[in-house]
């Protein structure tokens, strides 16, 4: 394994344990907190941070540069994952069983790889097919758990 391989497995492991971590945090700052509040305040940190980086490292020109195709797919993208489903999942996590919830909405890649398959005309293989129906049967086994 190379240099570059071996960082990206690091920066997975990293990524896998900051995304376990996460739910548990926010369901335990979901008590006596609306579910909407909990979005603004972590959008809010968000942006602060990235904002303090950016002038920091004399990036925030970088921002003109972008066209206004990519600025709107990524303020849809921001507005569908950041607001509307963080919402959605922060209502849900904070009446229900984390242990049940976070494996159902961490199953998105299955609307991913039929969207890909469907819409950008991916290739349909018999490993791809494996996973959408592991995926599925994921979901059924701890649906009923």
């Amino acid at each position: 394994m190379n240099y570059n391989e071996l960082t990206a497995a690091a920066l997975l492991v990293i990524t896998m344990l900051l995304w376990g971590i996460t739910p548990i945090l926010e369901k335990t700052g979901l008590r006596g907190v609306d579910p909407l509040t909990g979005v603004l305040i972590r959008s809010l940190t968000i942006t602060v941070i990235l904002l303090v980086i950016y002038i920091a490292k004399g990036r925030l020109h970088e921002l003109a540069d972008v066209g206004l195709r990519n600025f709107s797919l990524f303020a849809a993208s921001g507005i569908m994952a950041g607001l509307v489903a963080m919402w959605t999942y922060f209502y849900v996590l904070k009446g229900g069983m984390t242990s049940k919830i976070v494996p159902i909405a961490a199953a998105y890649p299955l609307v991913t790889a039929l969207l890909g398959i469907f819409i950008l005309k991916e290739e349909v293989t018999v490993q791809r097919l494996v996973g959408i129906l592991l995926t599925i049967i994921g979901i059924v086994l701890v649906k009923q758990s």
